[in-house]
């Protein structure tokens, strides 16, 4: 795979965040996303660089945050996002980078926008934001499944869901350390099925995994230093970026 310095450096900034994301502030995945769009012609190509350094990251997130997963809002995704993944298989040959991009940006954007309103009712009204209904994870889990496998751009979704929930920092982290893994690795053979996992892009990712194991160390370092509103605003505000990312 021939790339020139700065295409070199994209890719290991955006190695380097994705492990920062996986054990600390979610919403950051989807910068690394970004960053290998402009390594790659093909933002599909992008995606399928990409994925086998998130399953990375999401083995050691799961080993460093496995205690704190919660089970129970997991099993209320996972059969959905299954669902998602498969429409997202049957509809990647179907749609452009653009439009895929597109619309994902504007479903990210109108969910922080929900959650930030929730927000502003809640203080308005002295209160916590109540958790959303457990029927919101079967659209969750849909768009999940088909955002990720068509842009790898799951991450933000999920963060706006999980905050919404409630879920301290730590319970955070370790529900979406196994939900990621376990979606990342039931991905692979689709992602590869289309052409967009190959020997030589497996070639690529291995001369990353040390930037991604960096980031790893650099995120679970940062994530026991930052407070919990923090953690929530910077979620939001990342999802947010993210969304606008993608419409650009």
């Amino acid at each position: 795979m021939t790339l020139d310095a700065v295409q070199w450096l994209c890719a290991a900034i955006g190695a380097l965040i994705v492990g920062v994301s996986k054990t600390a502030i979610g919403g950051l995945a989807i910068l690394a996303v970004a960053l290998f769009a402009f390594v790659f012609s093909s933002g599909k190509q992008a995606s399928g660089a990409i994925l086998p350094l998130l399953v990375f990251a999401d083995f050691v997130a799961v080993f460093a945050y496995r205690r704190h997963t919660q089970w129970q809002y997991l099993w209320k995704l996972f059969p959905w996002t299954a669902t998602g993944v498969v429409l997202g298989f049957f509809a990647l040959g179907r749609i452009s980078d653009h439009g895929a991009k597109s619309l994902i940006g504007l479903i990210i954007l109108a969910l922080t926008a929900l959650s930030y309103w929730r927000k502003y009712r809640a203080g308005a009204a002295n209160d916590d934001p109540a958790p959303l209904h457990w029927s919101i994870a079967i659209v969750v889990g849909i768009l999940a499944g088909f955002i990720t496998l068509v842009a790898n751009a799951a991450g933000p979704l999920m963060a706006i869901y999980l905050v919404s929930m409630r879920l301290p920092k730590m319970q955070y982290v370790g529900t979406a350390a196994v939900f990621f893994l376990l979606l990342n690795l039931f991905k692979v053979p689709f992602m590869a099925a289309l052409g967009l996992i190959t020997v030589a892009s497996f070639k690529f990712n291995l001369t990353l995994l040390p930037a991604v194991l960096l980031g790893t160390v650099l995120g679970k370092w940062l994530l026991g230093r930052i407070d919990q509103s923090v953690f929530e605003r910077l979620v939001l505000a990342l999802s947010a970026v993210a969304g606008l990312l993608l419409l650009v």
